[in-house]
């Protein structure tokens, strides 16, 4: 710590709190969170691995899922080191760069996610509106420039997070609520002016919140042009299939922060273990179940799947 004057100590370390009020559980509580680490690390390399080696997946959709599974990877090992620290050795102190470092890539890589799910629906919009040009409109080049739009505008928006946030002094009790740092949490310890930190966070929400209008308003279409088809009732629900999986992933990924959102505005006096479980949520549960529901709902993915286990078991 350096003093900055006689009433004033600046903090330069912060403590992670974990779970509060069940400190005591923490090394069981590690077991499963683990857990959940390691199937996502794995499902998401085995969509890699899967889209990577087979030729008849080398298409657009799955050039998405592939962005969604990096992004989903990233999440992951952006909170991992501190919450094995937390849950597993009780090593709860954090620096602040560390700190500022790794809630830029947990804001950063949730910004991807949220850029990816909005390609996705567009994706699943042009394949069934206009399914004779899909191939040639979302070419491979495309495809990659999209990708390459998208992590940059994600990252470029969160970019200024660990410069606002280092220019404040600290001077509040600095613990931290969570496993991991977050930007909401960490400018909340500042006593000096963190107006532009509040400012820059919620714009920076906002983009979240416009992204998921816009899947909204995909999913819109979508189902005015599946409705507006002279197609058999059969024929409408097949072509809604192919987006169970996306819809199923935006509920899995933006639930949380919805409900994360109303909590912060309107139940301002909810038990913090609360807000730590809804977050928690959010970092862990879409990692883990997004290659679950694309394995198990596409079947180009589950067919690949299956015949790789089973050629490792002969």
């Amino acid at each position: 710590m350096s003093i900055i004057n006689m009433s004033h100590v600046e903090i330069t370390t912060f403590f992670l709190v974990g779970m509060p009020r069940l400190e005591y559980a923490h090394i069981w509580i590690s077991i499963p969170v683990c857990s959940m680490y390691l199937v996502a690390v794995l499902g998401n390399c085995t969509i890699l691995f899967i889209i990577k080696t087979e030729p008849s997946l080398h298409e657009p959709m799955y050039y998405f899922l592939s962005m969604l599974a990096l992004s989903d990877m990233g999440l992951s090992f952006s909170s991992l080191p501190t919450m094995l620290r937390i849950f597993l050795f009780k090593a709860s102190e954090i620096s602040a760069n560390a700190c500022f470092a790794q809630e830029f890539f947990i804001h950063g890589f949730t910004a991807l996610e949220s850029s990816v799910l909005l390609i996705m629906s567009f994706d699943c919009f042009l394949a069934i509106h206009n399914p004779l040009r899909y191939s040639s409109i979302l070419k491979t080049v495309r495809v990659a420039q999209i990708g390459v739009v998208c992590f940059f505008k994600s990252f470029l928006l969160v970019l200024p997070f660990p410069f606002t946030l280092r220019r404040l002094k600290y001077c509040k009790k600095s613990q931290l609520s969570h496993s991991y740092c977050l930007h909401q949490d960490v400018m909340k310890l500042a006593c000096s002016d963190n107006r532009i930190d509040v400012i820059y966070g919620f714009l920076g929400a906002l983009c979240l919140m416009v992204d998921f209008m816009l899947i909204a308003v995909s999913y819109i279409l979508i189902l005015k042009t599946v409705l507006g088809k002279n197609a058999s009732q059969k024929e409408q629900l097949k072509a809604l299939n192919t987006c169970v999986s996306h819809i199923c992933a935006v509920t899995i990924f933006y639930l949380p922060i919805i409900n994360l959102a109303i909590v912060h505005r309107f139940a301002r006096h909810v038990s913090p273990l609360f807000n730590v479980l809804m977050a928690n949520v959010l970092l862990l549960v879409p990692p883990l179940m997004n290659p679950i529901v694309y394995c198990v709902k596409t079947r180009q993915i589950r067919v690949r799947v299956v015949a790789k286990l089973c050629q490792k078991q002969i």
